[in-house]
């Protein structure tokens, strides 16, 4: 059974930074892509960042380019997601999903497997 807990979420002011983790166990992860989507108050689930195991190619959002890092550690099976920059409108709770495919898709419904999710605020 494939298990997902992110953790690294709080407050932080604009400007400030955050690093999210990703722990996966009860598979095998070489063939999936890992994402990264959130969830602000209101809206719908929207994707953020994904990288695929195989290879570390990595895709963003357009909301987040050049601000959000994501990195794998294939040794401990942990997904990051480096948040710099951040802004008042990242808020949101953020989860860690994977996707069985060597394609990095950015729909949700795409994702067999998700966390629970880890609350990200920042204040203006």
């Amino acid at each position: 059974q494939v298990q997902l807990v992110e953790s690294g979420g709080g407050l932080v002011q604009a400007g400030g930074s955050l690093r999210l983790s990703c722990a996966a166990s009860g598979g095998t992860f070489t063939s999936y892509v890992m994402g990264w989507f959130r969830q602000a108050p209101g809206k719908e689930r929207e994707f953020v960042a994904a990288i695929r195991w195989s290879g570390g190619r990595t895709y963003y959002a357009d909301s987040v380019k050049g601000r959000f890092t994501i990195s794998g550690d294939n040794a401990k099976n942990t997904v990051y997601l480096q948040m710099n920059s951040l802004k008042p409108e990242d808020t949101a709770v953020y989860y860690c999903a994977a996707d069985y495919s060597l394609v990095i898709r950015t729909a949700n419904r795409n994702y067999d497997y998700w966390g629970q999710g880890t609350q990200v605020t920042v204040s203006s």
